[in-house]
């Protein structure tokens, strides 16, 4: 594990949004003819692409009940007491969110009822293959289902077995997943897109990927609504000299082994707390975990910045808008309240973002790459529509009459007009 590189600030903006795109040109052209098979041939293109992509000959795609029930057998109780825990927690939070998202008003004789309604359709898709991943499941379902939507199915990778990992079963029938499908990559978002013989076209796909998958989201996106796009994760932290330097070591160490293309940062206004942390990781090399991918991820994607104040450290971390933001320092509730381009921002020693990603209560599904200057993380908002019911009085629509002739003279739509005088006729004989 390689002593962190100092890096100047253009050099580590340059390659984020908006100064690159999700999803090069190549990468788009290289997904648009097998989405546009899968959308011609159905299942017979999605067996096919599953044997080339993942080495593996899928009969029937939908998992079957007999297989959700073996799973069980697979799985540790804690395991499963864990996930009930994440569930718990996200569903108290996105509950609370959902009730505040409705509420009446009367101005003036008109009374606005504002309220939601839930999608009608959602598919979530969960990355697999070598990986197993039953957190990002219950990140993207459960606020679908707080929301109400009718109709949430999942697409992840069969596996080398040729069904998906047992845990990612399991969190799938205690959320309620009506469907899940073995199937991974393009063919997956395809199917969703536009539906196939066994697998129901969706109104919404969500749920984090690859690069293919992040093209192929992208790719469909003129005929179904996804979510933002998400890359490799992510970690920035900012901290002052009285940070604890062998907790951000860990935090930088334990966000490196999602992945390559993976980010871990640390802004700092302490030259000696940049030095033990570098030497910290330093020293970690064949120590930790995973330590090969780990060091490759920290080689190309771990980096120092100091600076002279807390606030420039803030300004850095509002142009760099960081998935995951930790802060480490005096009064950080201060300085949280000047972030505006975070995805999520924890705040003091005990809320590293390992704790985030699995069972605080806060979904892990967030915008990377930059993207948090104009996006948010996963939540009830995503499965709903904001509806708002109006209904005026005769005085409440009299004391906006005026008003609309005027606007509406001015744009040159005189038949609005009318249609407000209308109702007022018996003033006028």
């Amino acid at each position: 594990m390689m002593k962190l590189r100092r890096r100047a600030p253009e050099d580590l903006l340059k390659s984020r949004w908006p100064n690159v795109e999700a999803a090069d040109t190549q990468l788009l052209e290289y997904v648009k003819p097998i989405v546009n098979d899968v959308r011609v041939r159905g299942d017979g293109a999605v067996r096919e692409y599953t044997k080339r992509f993942d080495g593996v000959d899928i009969g029937e795609l939908e998992v079957m009940p007999e297989e959700t029930r073996a799973a069980y057998g697979e799985v540790e109780e804690a395991q499963v007491r864990a996930l009930k825990e994440l569930k718990r927690r996200l569903e108290l939070v996105e509950g609370r969110r959902l009730e505040l998202l409705s509420f009446d008003v009367s101005v003036d004789g008109v009374d606005i009822g504002c309220s939601v309604r839930p999608l009608g359709s959602v598919g979530c898709y969960v990355p697999g293959g070598r990986a197993t991943y039953p957190s990002s499941l219950v990140m993207n379902v459960v606020p679908a289902k707080v929301a109400g939507v009718q109709r949430v199915i999942v697409c992840t990778p069969p596996g080398e077995r040729g069904v998906p990992p047992a845990l990612t079963l399991v969190a799938a029938d205690m959320c309620g997943v009506d469907a899940v499908y073995m199937v991974g990559g393009i063919q997956a978002i395809a199917s969703m897109a536009f539906g196939t013989e066994t697998i129901p076209k969706v109104d919404k796909i969500v749920g984090p990927g690859n690069m293919y998958v992040t093209a192929a989201k992208m790719g469909v996106s003129g005929v179904v609504a996804i979510d933002k796009p998400a890359g490799p994760s992510e970690v920035l932290i900012l901290a002052d000299g009285a940070a604890d330097a062998t907790l951000i070591a860990l935090d930088m160490v334990s966000q490196a082994e999602h992945g390559r293309g993976g980010v871990s940062g640390l802004v700092t206004t302490s030259s000696r707390l940049a030095e033990e942390v570098s030497e910290l990781l330093q020293g970690m090399k064949g120590v930790v975990p995973r330590a090969e991918l780990v060091s490759e991820v920290l080689e190309e994607g771990g980096f120092i910045h100091v600076v002279d104040s807390i606030d420039e450290g803030v300004k850095f971390v509002n142009r760099f808008a960081p998935e995951h933001l930790e802060i480490h320092a005096e009064n950080p509730r201060k300085i949280a309240e000047l972030i505006s381009t975070a995805g999520l921002i924890q705040i003091g020693p005990y809320t590293p973002v390992s704790s985030t990603d699995y069972c605080v209560g806060v979904n892990h599904v967030l915008p990377t790459g930059g993207y948090a200057r104009i996006s948010s993380g996963i939540t009830v908002l995503d499965y709903v529509r904001l509806v708002s019911v109006v209904e005026a009085s005769r005085p409440g629509l009299e004391a906006i009459r005026g008003h609309v002739r005027t606007l509406a003279e001015a744009e040159g739509l005189p038949n609005h007009a009318l249609a407000i005088e209308g109702r007022f006729k018996d003033e006028a004989e």
